[in-house]
Formats: C-alpha cells, sequence, structure tokens
C-alpha cells in the first residue's frame, strides 16, 4: 500500500491521529520544507500540466461551465497525444522517423 502525501497544511494531531485510526499510511511534509517533485499528488501534477501549457485555462475569463469544461477536455486529449507520441517515438523506429525527439 502506497502512503498518502500530504502537504504541511494537514501537519496537526489531529489530521494524524484520524489517519492512524483509519490504517492509512501517511507522509506529512514539514513546514518550510519543499516536497519533492515525484511526491506529488495526481491532480497537483495535473493541474500543474494545465496552467503551463495551456494559458486558456489560467487566465479563464469564459462564464458557461460547457465551454470551461470543452477547454479541460481539449487540453487533456492534447496531453495524453503528446505523451503517446513521446512513448512512440521512444519505443519503436521507422524510417520517416523524426530526428528531433518529441
Amino acid at each position: 500500500m502506497r502512503a498518502n502525501i500530504l502537504d504541511a497544511g494537514y501537519d496537526s494531531s489531529k489530521t494524524c491521529s484520524l489517519l492512524t485510526e483509519l490504517g492509512c499510511e501517511w507522509v506529512i511534509s514539514q513546514k518550510g520544507v519543499p516536497l519533492q517533485a515525484g511526491a506529488r499528488w495526481v491532480v497537483e501534477r495535473t493541474n500543474s500540466w494545465h496552467n503551463r501549457g495551456f494559458k486558456k485555462l489560467q487566465v479563464c475569463t469564459e462564464r458557461r461551465i460547457r465551454v470551461i469544461e470543452a477547454f479541460i477536455s481539449l487540453a487533456n486529449a492534447v496531453i495524453v497525444v503528446r505523451r503517446l507520441v513521446r512513448e512512440v517515438w521512444c519505443t519503436y523506429r521507422w524510417e520517416t522517423r523524426p530526428t528531433q525527439r518529441p
């Protein structure tokens, strides 16, 4: 079972006792010490990908929820396709393969 990695905001005796009572393994970062890049939650990492590559999501001025959800879905599709292209480029070789890594 993987340990739950929590940021310093959860560093309290109440949280620690509740996690222990529930039988969860946990690691809480210390205040003032940044988390390692590999120890981030999936949600934090996904939000970082959205903010890094898609300015429209970072500075969202849309009022309609459907449009915002469409932008998020499009961003997710672009992230997945980029990942698949990179994976194929690293795994397979073909005659017309680009020389520059995607």
